[in-house]
């Protein structure tokens, strides 16, 4: 008997026979890029046998809903390939705990429960296609539970993009073009071109920022592994290690480069500075969190959503921390269909600094995984760079991070361009009046609310806000006219959270930092006297406190900051950097898995490979994050597109430059005052666009103003 895997919409027929071998195939490509191909071409073959049946042939023609997924769990887990049953089970309902072999029961939401009720009988009977010779097992598979956790999830992220990609193609009435990318070397040669005019450099300052970027040309060549690039602020870091990861992912044949921002900073103007060198189709800027599972038991015309599933197939990937590590705990196909695209990569962890304490553990964890077990190389960038290396001695002790440039404290001394004042205890009151006497100058708070309620202190002529809640093409239009009025010596006061401090490119005569972690201020002093154009001593720094009350998240940070600067040590020594992270890690070393994510995946919760429940647990920020899409200028029209139900990668790579991430509290709160148009349970798009300010953003009326938003 001939089964069927899908039916189009114009009536065409593609196999259950087709379908396998062609995601086999697919499956084992990706595979191949981590020296597993063999697994991803079984799993591929394996996964939608539960398709060779009556009871699914019926379905395709409006049937009942049919378990299809549990068959080619079944087979795999005659075979004892567990790590295979985990993928296969998965594949479109996400893969669940495994439990336990000895306690759980038939039915049970686990594995091990799905595979005793099939065992049963409970699933539809059906045919194996084909004859299973041999069965792989990929190498190191069963020698560390965690480390199985990775390798499983990574050939699972295999299986669903070729699934997807093989059922997109069949679906679609004509071919549908991939791979028009340039390669590395060609984007190599395109960032050579770019910097060209830097040499001879005409200043000090661009000797320094020439001398760093020369270095990493030249350590390029170095072995696969862990490196890290502390250049201290203004030090050109973000070309710099562009062109370490170009040279270096060409010298070992290496798919891409993924660059990798802290939180919901601005990553727009990263991907902006890369489009304007690379291009626009060579560039990905990915921080949306919209969720397009394909169901199990839904409908074939499901499969349009497939084609707006991110996996990062582009040269160069920028996106931020919470899409990149949640990814790697994640367990559901939309999540983590992308993974595979990380193996065989350069990843550069821009300002590494940032990695949030509650889940500093899994982090690390995963980050030398990747390096040890999928042939990533990562590169830790940052001028304050964090004390790690004991983590990574635990997790992949012969993959020890390597430093870039040389003479660091000599470097730092030579990039010194401000100077530090703490004034201590002021009131909002006392800073805004400090603030409207300078006629240029950044403050910087911890609070959305202290922002807001600092901005409407001072002089509206020249003032702006910026706020994370302004989506990004709206932050880009203001920073470009914020930089006009820097160049043009006009009036300039700019209040902001710390968003502006991640690699931002503005160059202010003063700046005033509420007290905060080390690296924070020391971030923000990288937005003061950033071209050198004034002497040290007149280009000054203020920290102060009293503004807001510290944000809970932040207790731990200011505390190291004051332990590190109790004897008055110079901010701008590396030394002192170093004795800062040393103060916070040992402040904060109970604290640096909070979730309990490592010991789950190291089975010391009495269940197996809980992938299911470390999904639900690990979080980058405590809250969940939604995207609401703001249907101003251009975007106006994006989201009318996607109201006709277009689905499509492009689509959504568009729409995330009007779009906003809020908290579950604001997101609850919008959607109690009927201003929201829900696209699923992650994203929305803004019905009351009188809710979007021209100079605050979204503006909500709730607590959670008062938090900490990065």
């Amino acid at each position: 008997m001939t089964y069927y895997a899908h039916l189009s919409a114009d009536g065409r027929q593609q196999t259950v026979d087709d379908h396998l071998r062609n995601t086999a195939a697919m499956c084992g490509t990706f595979a191949s890029s981590f020296c597993m191909k063999e697994a991803g071409e079984f799993i591929g073959l394996m996964h939608d046998i539960g398709k060779c049946s009556d009871a699914f042939q019926k379905r395709l023609l409006g049937g009942p809903v049919v378990n299809h997924s549990t068959a080619g769990a079944l087979e795999c887990a005659k075979r004892d390939a567990l790590w295979a049953a985990c993928c296969v089970a998965g594949h479109h309902s996400g893969m669940p705990d495994v439990g336990s072999l000895n306690q759980d029961m038939a039915g049970d939401p686990t594995l091990y429960g799905r595979l005793r009720k099939a065992n049963r009988g409970d699933i539809p009977s059906y045919e194996v296609p084909f004859s299973i010779q041999t069965v792989p097992h990929p190498d190191p598979y069963g020698q560390d539970p965690l480390t199985d956790s990775y390798l499983i999830r990574m050939l699972y992220s295999c299986l669903v993009d070729a699934d997807y990609l093989d059922t997109e193609q069949f679906m679609a009435k004509e071919p549908i073009a991939r791979g028009q990318e340039d390669s590395l070397s060609s984007l190599l040669l395109q960032l050579n071109r770019y910097t060209e005019p830097w040499f001879p450099p005409k200043n000090d300052l661009n000797e320094m920022r020439c001398e760093i970027l020369q270095s990493c040309m030249d350590a390029g060549a170095a072995p696969r592994g862990l490196y890290t690039l502390t250049v201290p602020t203004g030090g050109g870091k973000t070309i710099s290690s562009m062109a370490f990861a170009l040279q270096h992912g060409v010298k070992h044949h290496m798919d891409r480069v993924i660059y990798v921002i802290p939180y919901t900073s601005i990553i727009e103007q990263t991907a902006d500075v890369f489009r304007g060198i690379f291009g626009e189709k060579n560039v990905v800027e990915h921080h949306s969190n919209a969720n397009l599972d394909i169901r199990e038991d839904g409908p074939e015309h499901q499969y349009g959503n497939a084609r707006a599933v991110e996996n990062w197939a582009a040269p160069i990937i920028v996106t931020t921390a919470v899409q990149f590590f949640e990814s790697m705990y994640a367990n559901r196909p939309s999540k983590c269909r992308k993974l595979h695209s990380i193996a065989n990569s350069v990843i550069i962890f821009d300002e590494a600094q940032m990695l949030p304490v509650a889940q500093l553990r899994p982090c690390v964890a995963a980050i030398a995984k990747l390096v040890e077990r999928f042939r990533a190389t990562a590169v830790l960038c940052t001028a304050t760079q964090p004390v790690l290396n004991d983590l990574f001695r635990e997790y992949a002790p012969a993959y020890m991070p390597r430093e870039i440039c040389h003479d660091i404290p000599k470097m730092f001394e030579r990039f010194r361009r401000v100077r530090f004042e703490h004034i201590g205890i002021i009131d909002a009151d006392g800073l805004a009046d400090r603030l409207s006497q300078l006629p240029q100058v950044l403050c910087i708070v911890n609070s959305r609310k202290s922002a807001q309620a600092i901005y409407g202190k001072i002089p509206s002529e020249g003032s702006y806000h910026l706020s994370t809640l302004m989506v990004p093409w709206h932050r880009l239009q203001v920073l470009a006219e914020i930089r006009e009025r820097l160049g043009n010596g006009l009036p300039c006061r700019v209040i902001s959270t710390s968003l502006i401090e991640a690699g931002v490119d503005v160059d202010f005569p003063a700046v005033y930092r509420e007290l905060a972690g080390l690296d924070s201020i020391l971030q923000a002093a990288g937005r003061c006297n950033r071209e050198n154009r004034r002497p040290a001593e007149a280009s000054v720094v203020t920290v102060f406190e009293g503004v807001s009350t510290p944000p809970l998240m932040l207790k731990v940070n200011i505390g190291a900051t004051r332990e590190t600067l109790g004897s008055g040590a110079d901010l701008s020594d590396p030394e002192t950097i170093s004795r800062y992270f040393r103060a916070y890690r040992s402040l904060a070393s109970d604290k640096m898995d909070q979730a309990g994510i490592i010991d789950a995946l190291s089975r010391k919760s009495g269940c197996v490979l809980p992938f299911k429940t470390v999904a639900e647990r690990f979080h980058l920020i405590e809250d969940n994050a939604h995207t609401v899409y703001i249907p101003i200028g251009d975007g106006a029209s994006l989201v009318q597109r996607l109201r006709s139900g277009e689905r499509s990668r492009t689509l959504f790579r568009q729409l995330g430059r009007y779009a906003v991430n809020v908290y579950d509290n604001t997101f609850e709160i919008l959607k109690a005052q009927g201003a929201l148009e829900l696209l699923d349970d992650d994203s929305a798009v803004l019905t009351d666009v009188s809710l979007y300010h021209k100079t605050m953003g979204l503006v909500v009326s709730d607590k959670a103003s008062d938090c900490l938003f990065i």
